[in-house]
């Protein structure tokens, strides 16, 4: 079994590669077993079917593909792991990108997770994510509701 400080990593990057294509049912799979809250907000969403249910309704998918035209930029990971008790924290950057035909490449969003992770029988997952909001970008074409 991968040592946490591959195995986290990993699941951040997925989740980035998950959203980016519009594949929310993929997003709630990696979050079956958390909690995911958000700074400032009355957010709290546990399982695999509320978290796909926030994000489909929450971030738009476009038709030409299927996903949202971003990408989900992740940064500055901070790991905290320990391997022996099978737990783990990260702190990471993000940014989102995003690009349509009348709207040029730009970031939307900047911010930061604060994650936390266990292993289980079968490898490491999520088990919550905290996600806080730094700088609010062009969001008019990415979310489906005002922040």
């Amino acid at each position: 079994m991968l040592s946490g400080y591959h195995a986290i990593p990993n699941l951040i990057g997925l989740y980035a590669e998950r959203i980016d294509a519009g594949d929310y049912a993929g997003v709630g799979a990696l979050f079956a077993h958390a909690t995911i809250t958000s700074e400032g907000q009355d957010v709290r969403v546990t399982g695999a079917d509320a978290v796909r249910g926030m994000y489909e309704a929450w971030t738009r998918r476009y038709p030409d593909n299927g996903t949202p035209h971003t990408r989900h930029v992740t940064t500055n990971l901070v790991l905290d792991v320990d391997d022996d008790a099978g737990t783990g924290t990260c702190r990471s950057y993000v940014t989102v990108f995003q690009s349509l035909a009348d709207l040029p490449l730009q970031p939307i969003f900047t911010g930061r997770y604060h994650d936390s992770f266990e292993r289980a029988e079968d490898g490491w997952r999520f088990t919550g994510r905290h996600m806080i909001t730094d700088y609010v970008g062009d969001l008019s074409r990415h979310l489906n509701h005002a922040l």
